[in-house]
This record gives C-alpha cells, structure tokens and sequence, in this order.
C-alpha cells in the first residue's frame, strides 16, 4: 500500500489523535463507523509509519468494557487493510483498579513493511532498539522501558478526584532523523458556569500548569532533546467569558439560583426584543444556544480568536493551520454525525502540536503548500463525541539534519 521507499519520496507519516471513550459505550453502531472512517484515512494517506494516540479506552464504564477494548485492538491488528503494517506496538493502560496511575491511555503504532531502518527507545537502557514482529503491552506500563507514563498530581486537579488524566511518550529513530511522541490527556472544564466566571477561565490555568509539566519532562536533563510531537485530548475550550458575550452581545442576561443554596444554577440570555427570544441557556452541564450554525460555518474559523489557551506557549508549540470545525462536543447518536450535543460550547479540543525543530521536519520552506496536511476524520458521519484529528506529512532524506541535537544519538546508534 504504501510503496517502496525513495530518497525523492521520503518518508510518509501519520498521527492520529482520538478520544474513543464513546465507541465503548455504543460498540455495535458507532465503532464500524469509526474503524472504516480510520482505515479510509489510512488508505488516502499510505503512510510508512503511523502513530494512534487514544485517550479515554475503554469509555467511562473500564470493568465493563474491556472486552469491547480488546475486540478494538484485534481488528485494528488484524484488518486486511492494515496486513502490510508487519510491526506494530501496543500500549494500553488497562490497570483501572490502581487509581494513582491509570490514565486510560491507548498508544498504537504501526510501521509498514517497506520501512527497514526503524528504532524504538528504550528509556531504561537509554539506547535504540530495533522493533521486531506485533507486541502489545498492558497492565503496569509504569515498567515497560520503551516508554514513559505520568499521570498527574491529584492536587492539580481536586475537585475530580479518580481523574485519569496524564501522558504517555515514546521515542522514535527512522531514516536519519529521531522525535519523541507525547499522548496527552489534560483536565476538562467541570461547570460551565465556573469557565464563564473570568477570562481568561479557572480551568484553563490548569491545563496551563499540566501541560507546562509536561513540556518541561519530555525536554528535562535525563534523555537528550529531541523534536517532539505532543498529540491528544488537550481539552482546549474556547474563552467562554468572551465567546459567550460575542454571542450575546445584544441579549439580556437572567440568573436563576437554586432555591435551597442560593447559588447560581442557570444563566439565560434573552434577546431584549424578538418576544424576549432565548439566545443561550446556560447551565453546568447544559450550552444551548440558539444556532448551531455558527460553530459549523467556515469551519467555525471566526470563533478562532477566541481559541487562545495554546498562546502562553507560543515559544514552545506550533501547529498548522486550523481548518476544520470544532472537534468536541458531536452527538453521539449514529445518524447525526455534524450535530453538537448542547452540553460544552464547541471547541477544538483534540489538536497535533510540534516543537520548533518537529515543524521543521513537517514544514518545507520550498515547499509550503504541500507540506503537511492537518485535518478531521469522519467530518459527515458520527464518530462519537470527539472528531479524531489527523496530521499527514512526509520525512525527507537529510531531514533530520534541522535535529542538530539528535545527530549525536546515531552516532552512538547507528541505524
């Protein structure tokens, strides 16, 4: 499928980021869907290499839906469309009974039979080894040596007590060039009235904290730096302060607050005319607003300005072009596969971000146009509540040169 190898060619790869827990709770109809929508992409793209960052496997039920997870893992390993990948790993944090360090993390990678000069790293040894024949591993990740996991500190996010989120990052060498893979999963926003409260919002400060936590592990001392791809659920949202008074910048607001505490349980904004029309309700787990539309049209590009929590990182992380519609919260019924369910205001929660040296390898100065491809799967059809996001590019011969740091690790372990 993918072709033998060429220097002009390069080398082609994948990543995929996909929050799947819905597929678990509904496997009959939705993950048919979901896997022939993933193989089409496959198809399309023919990649040499390619990487499946999942979060949320198993959905929101683990002790129920493990044989659902591994049903999951044997197709993928086992489709016809994937029989030319002759080396795959595996990695599947199946140990939901130890709260401290389960993450519900799925890492998937696949490498095509074409691509011969393929290393992984192992991070105990602190050395490259080849990858050879399909493994999977579960249970306690937290010793397998060809990969890091963390979950992150219980008091960076209190108020959810079993919260599963953290990162898994492995180390990758191929052609002549070496980068580090990050599945991140970061902290959600628990109330909706909470996130309205300031600008920027309380949960956005803490997904600021974990994601600094992150970028300052996958680039500390012990391991030397290499160009990262950090890809997964990052639970961006939009501002809601200033989306929300965007959106109802002409209507008038009424509070409703609960009659036994006395605290806000409901916003309204009505339109001051138009028989006091409702615009937006506007509850903890209720964003209901009058026009759908709007997060649809252009790709919702206009709401982009309001897409800032990746800007305290502008030094550190890059990402192409934004060209597709917000990738959560989509309706989980089958037939409504462009439908948002009215819980969370829209955003682009699952997002592909590059170090510098990592957009040097996807970005090509003589060559911009053609450079990379960053885009949804399953645009017209439901694949759960999040849209998986991809980002298709190729590695050319003496890329790895712009990795001047990594240069010193194939001298010490020559592909």
């Amino acid at each position: 499928m993918a072709g033998k190898l060429t220097a002009a060619q390069g080398t082609g790869i994948l990543l995929v980021t996909a929050n799947v827990g819905s597929l678990f709770e509904d496997p009959e109809n939705l993950q048919k869907t979901w896997l022939r929508e993933f193989y089409q992409t496959i198809q399309t793209h023919k990649p040499h290499f390619f990487a499946l960052h999942c979060q949320e496997v198993g959905g929101k039920n683990y002790e129920a839906s493990m044989s659902h997870v591994d049903s999951f893992v044997k197709e993928l390993l086992s489709s016809d469309v994937m029989k030319e990948y002759n080396r795959a790993r595996v990695y599947l944090d199946e140990n939901y009974k130890s709260q401290e360090h389960f993450t519900a993390l799925g890492s998937f990678y696949f490498i095509h039979e074409s691509l011969k000069n393929i290393q992984q790293f192992d991070f105990k040894a602190k050395k490259f080894k080849k990858v050879v024949g399909k493994e999977t591993y579960s249970e306690t990740l937290e010793s397998t040596p060809s990969l890091e996991k963390e979950k992150f500190p219980q008091d960076y996010f209190p108020e959810c007590k079993w919260s599963r989120k953290g990162f898994i990052r492995t180390r990758w060498a191929l052609a002549d060039c070496a980068f580090d893979l990050v599945n991140i999963h970061l902290f959600h926003d628990a109330s909706n009235l909470i996130a309205w409260e300031k600008s920027p919002s309380v949960y956005s400060g803490t997904r600021q904290k974990a994601l600094g936590y992150v970028l300052d592990r996958i680039t500390d001392q012990r391991h030397e730096r290499l160009p990262y791809f950090v890809f997964g659920d990052f639970n961006f949202r939009l501002d809601s302060k200033q989306v929300i008074e965007s959106l109802c910048s002409t209507a008038t607001l009424q509070t409703v607050r609960a009659a036994d505490t006395n605290e806000v349980d409901k916003l309204i904004f009505r339109e001051s005319d138009n028989d006091r029309k409702v615009v937006l309700q506007l509850e903890k787990k209720l964003f209901n607003y009058v026009n759908q539309d709007v997060f649809r049209e252009n790709n919702g590009s206009p709401l982009l300005e309001y897409d800032k929590e990746l800007s305290v990182y502008k030094d550190r992380l890059h990402e192409l072009e934004i060209s597709f519609p917000p990738s959560y919260p989509y309706s989980e019924d089958s037939s409504q596969g462009k439908q948002y369910m009215n819980t969370r205001c829209p955003a682009w929660c699952d997002r592909i971000l590059l170090s510098a040296s990592a957009r040097d390898l996807v970005l090509k100065p003589e060559n911009e146009e053609k450079s990379g491809v960053y885009d949804n799967i399953g645009p017209n059809v439901c694949m759960g509540d999040h849209k998986p996001v991809f980002l298709s590019f190729r590695i050319t011969a003496g890329a790895g040169k712009c990795c001047q740091r990594g240069e010193k690790i194939f001298r010490e372990a020559p592909l």
